[in-house]
């Protein structure tokens, strides 16, 4: 194993700051998205319009505690 695949294999059960940041920017571009659904997909999918406009208010970093470990 040479010294780059060292420095860039993740740290088992945490990830690590970009990894998280990365999950944020992803979380937050997942929730947006959700606005961009038609009502018969949300009623597909069991969300309505009310449970879109709360997940969207979230704050990016908002993502349960299980998607950090």
């Amino acid at each position: 194993m040479d010294i780059a695949t060292i420095q860039t294999c993740p740290r088992p059960g945490r990830p690590s700051l970009l990894g998280r940041l990365r999950l944020a920017l992803a979380t937050r571009r997942h929730r947006q998205r959700l606005t961009e659904l038609d009502p018969y997909l949300l009623r597909d999918i069991g969300l309505s319009e009310a449970e879109v406009k709360f997940e969207v208010s979230r704050p990016f970093w908002d993502v349960p505690q299980h998607w950090l470990r």
